[in-house]
């Protein structure tokens, strides 16, 4: 059996050696969070981002599929050139990337075409502006393959159809996408117990509730189960905040580079952590504003925001991130 998102990072919190969740970095981020509300500053609207789609757009839900897909892993150590597209970075840059294909063969998010995506193919789609090449290019082109036939075998090749299936339940959709597709399945063996991450499957029904603004293909009567979506940027927020404190042991292998195993005990520890705080952050808030609705999705766009607008600041603060080879994040 596995543990729900929400128990595995209450359970990995409670268990957890390497990292801590700190009370009053919950508290400090919660006010500065509140603040923003009462301030109008806090926005989470998807298609305010020039590379994400409208859900005008038919092809949007496809194209959501695909993004998230390949929504992983695009990291690169301190010095070295990163991947780069239009002048974008990291899953912006897989954006324009995705973008400038349909734009050139709109069957490029169809599963028709993708099903069978050979790596020159997608290598081609995925060409950088700087020559280097987007990291596990193998592994994004069995991803999409994996994607791609099993829509064709189970749903007619239609992703609405799956969608549907889940009635308008966010937990069930989660299920759904889990039990079919392998490469969602983030999970883990954690003292003794199966725990999931869900990240990828988790922001594609976030990004699916976004795009659609709730209503339509995108309205889920219980988008409160989805949690944040446990990756390597996020938890660098939670530690310029004192939400998160890493054991010195483990800070001195984030600061040396040292690579964490997919499924090691750390790595578990700090992306458990990253979602059991944010959900103490939610309750938090909720406190402070009961008017106010807000979901660990919209913590979660905050959060990843806050480190890409402060990008610079954390560098020189030596806020690491966990460096880890993974199609999950």
């Amino acid at each position: 059996m596995v543990l729900s998102c929400k128990k595995s990072g209450e359970y990995i919190a409670s268990h957890s050696t390497h990292v801590k969740i700190k009370d009053e970095g919950i508290k400090k981020l919660g006010d500065t969070i509140v603040e923003e509300i009462k301030s109008g500053n806090f926005s989470t609207n998807f298609s305010q981002v020039d590379v994400h789609p409208s859900p005008e757009d038919s092809f949007a839900l496809d194209w959501l599929l695909v993004a998230d897909t390949l929504n992983f892993c695009f990291w690169h150590v301190e010095g070295e050139v990163g991947w780069c597209v239009e002048g974008y970075t990291g899953y912006f840059a897989l954006c324009a990337a995705i973008n400038k294909a349909v734009k050139n063969n709109p069957e490029f998010v169809n599963p028709k075409y993708y099903y069978n995506i050979t790596e020159v193919e997608l290598e081609k789609v995925l060409k950088s502006d700087n020559h280097v090449q987007i990291p596990l290019l193998p592994e994004r082109v069995n991803c999409l393959r994996e994607v791609g036939t099993i829509l064709l075998n189970k749903y007619d090749g239609s992703f609405e159809k799956l969608v549907k299936e889940a009635d308008g339940s966010a937990e069930r959709l989660l299920n759904i996408i889990v039990s079919n597709f392998q490469c969602f399945r983030d999970e883990a063996v954690f003292k003794g117990e199966r725990v999931a991450l869900y990240k990828r499957a988790q922001i594609l029904i976030g990004d699916i509730w976004s795009c659609f603004k709730n209503e339509g293909i995108g309205h889920f009567r219980d988008i409160e189960h989805i949690t944040m979506f446990a990756d390597y940027r996020v938890p660098q927020t939670l530690i310029y905040y004192g939400v998160l404190e890493y054991s010195e042991d483990l800070q001195k292998k984030l600061l040396s580079n040292t690579t964490l195993q997919n499924g090691s005990l750390e790595e578990v520890e700090i992306r458990g952590c990253s979602i059991q705080s944010v959900e103490l952050l939610r309750e938090y808030i909720s406190k402070q504003l009961p008017s106010h609705q807000v979901n660990s999705i919209m913590l979660d766009h905050f959060l990843w925001d806050f480190r890409r607008k402060h990008a610079e600041e954390i560098v020189k603060l030596k806020i690491p991130f966990h460096k880890t080879f993974s199609i999950y994040y």
